[in-house]
């Protein structure tokens, strides 16, 4: 197999903490090599420094092996050279060019051109476009003839399986979908390299396997290659043709993807007992919950349809549905975010019921400061330390010594340990992985010290390991704080563990309410297939 890169000795440093360490290994074209670790391990540090973004490395080398037109400067896979530049008719000659140099600054450029990036928990679409314009906009941005744009775009939605999408307006997708967009646009730029950071993490698992059909099934249409990274061992065992582990930003094990895997989930166990807790007072009741958008291209969308449900203090409540089923939807209507199109909801503050429906700040606005969000498409302020991002979110100025206490008793309930608490408290969030933001973003929403927090897909970025301590977090803050969550999943390991009861949503509608076993063994086959989350545990 022609290689396509080859990666030597790489190291890279933030703020003297080494986060990569000696990373050798290479992909050949044609090639999908998985990446998998922990979250904090350096998986996203490194897509990012292969890609060519952010910061340089430390130290060693990321080769490029490709074949130049000089002509042109039109840069393609090494396979090709001797052949005719499809753009000027000049031959491909064979190059290696390490990406980082100083003196290939005008190469880079042209490589980047010509690879393309799909990051977690970010659609980067534009948002009211419609879905046709956003894969448009691709095409136009690599000068794609414009007479023929149109049928390309059609085709790459055909790819990805939303050509009956293509006319709608991209906000109004789900995250599935949405995802799906962003895959066709980054095809679009007819990559010969594709890096996907998690790309299927917040994904339910059939969404899932339509895209990592689409991941595999570009790379074996042509010649790209692709590295993915992930926390679930069924990703790699799908997708990939080698894998990786990487752990504390060293690589650990190389091999086929069930060698790594195993030894990835050696550690993985689950033995903190948790006793049962007696759940309080009704603190949020909802009835006949509606919530209708008008769409130029639908007409009228019941994005919820008549939903009733309560939740009792100290209650883990689940909302559980495939993609586009009006979970995340129905979850910002009980944060208060979104205003219900008819229906009541009522939360309890203090001894008063507060009506939710009304806007003010006797109403809503009362009962919204009570309320916590952690939605999928979180952010933190980039230039604020975590610190600082903790404290901001509080609104209070505080003594150093009492902001520290609180911010580590805080991401300590978020999954993190003492230790690792205290170490990226100054820390930007751009010198943390992606897991590690998410658990910052969750602390930031519990350390306002709501009563109620709901938690949009908590586990979508996080590796299993990670997962059992952020479970564990949760469920310490039920028993020492008398938190009250509700949790929006597609895990369903996650809710089966954590979860009192659950709600089954499907088109808008909670088809089944209930204690949790009763509505997971009520579920259909075809259900249990597509939401029963895969590759939390070895062996599934």
């Amino acid at each position: 197999m022609t290689p396509l890169i080859t990666i030597q000795n790489l190291c890279m440093d933030f703020e003297g903490k080494r986060v990569l360490n000696n990373i050798s290994f290479s992909l050949a074209e044609a090639e999908i090599v998985g990446i998998i670790g922990r979250s904090g391990a350096g998986k996203t540090v490194l897509m990012h420094l292969i890609r060519g973004v952010d910061e340089p490395p430390t130290s060693g080398s990321i080769i490029y092996h490709i074949a130049r037109c000089e002509t042109c400067d039109y840069v393609d896979v090494q396979s090709k050279a001797g052949s005719a530049c499809p753009h000027c008719g000049g031959v491909l000659q064979p190059q290696d060019v390490d990406l980082w140099a100083p003196d290939n600054e005008a190469l880079k450029r042209r490589i980047m051109n010509r690879t393309a990036i799909m990051f977690q928990r970010s659609f980067a679409l534009y948002g009211n476009d419609r879905v046709i314009e956003n894969v448009l906009h691709a095409l136009d941005d690599i000068n794609y003839p414009s007479e023929k744009a149109v049928n390309r775009a059609a085709d790459l939605l055909d790819e990805v399986r939303l050509s009956h999408r293509m006319m709608h307006i991209a906000r109004d997708l789900s995250g599935g979908e949405k995802q799906r967009v962003v895959l066709a646009r980054q095809l679009a730029r007819e990559p010969y390299l594709l890096l996907a950071d998690e790309p299927t993490g917040t994904l339910d698992p059939e969404t899932a396997g339509v895209v990592h059909k689409m991941l595999k099934g570009s790379v074996e249409s042509g010649e790209m290659g692709m590295i993915v990274t992930s926390h679930f061992s069924s990703v790699i065992e799908d997708v990939a043709d080698r894998a990786i582990l990487l752990a504390d930003g060293a690589i650990t094990a190389i091999g086929t993807p069930k060698e790594v895997i195993e030894t990835f989930m050696k550690d993985y166990s689950d033995v903190e007992q948790f006793e049962q807790v007696k759940l309080g007072e009704k603190i949020l009741m909802a009835r006949d919950i509606e919530k209708r958008y008008i769409s130029v291209d639908r007409g009228v969308v019941r994005a919820v349809n008549g939903v009733t449900f309560d939740v009792s203090r100290g209650e883990i409540f689940g909302i559980i549905g495939k993609s586009g089923a009006g979970k995340t939807t129905l979850s910002r209507i009980i944060a208060g975010v979104v205003e219900p199109t008819a229906g009541e909801m009522a939360m309890k503050v203090g001894d008063e019921w507060i009506d939710m429906t009304k806007p003010g700040i006797e109403f809503r606005g009362r009962a919204k400061s009570y309320i916590g969000l952690l939605h999928q498409e979180y952010d933190l302020y980039p230039h604020r330390t975590v610190i600082d991002n903790l404290t901001d979110a509080i609104g209070l100025e505080f003594p150093k010594e009492l902001a520290v206490r609180k911010a580590v008793v805080t991401l300590k309930m978020a999954g993190f340990t003492e230790e690792k608490s205290r170490e990226i408290l100054d820390r930007l969030p751009g010198h943390l992985s992606e897991g590690e933001r998410h658990r910052v973003a969750m602390a930031q929403v519990l350390i306002r010290e709501p009563s109620l927090v709901i938690l949009d897909e908590p586990t979508g970025t996080i590796d299993p390991i990670t997962k059992i301590d952020v479970k564990h977090s949760i469920l310490h803050a039920r028993e020492g704080i008398d938190e009250t969550f509700v949790i929006v999943s597609h895990d369903m390991e996650f809710v089966r563990d954590i979860c009192d009861r659950v709600a089954l949503m499907r088109g808008g509608k909670i088809i089944e309410i209930g204690e949790t076993s009763a509505v997971l063994a009520h579920l259909t086959e075809d259900e249990r297939q597509v939401m029963d989350q895969p590759g939390s545990q070895p062996g599934q």
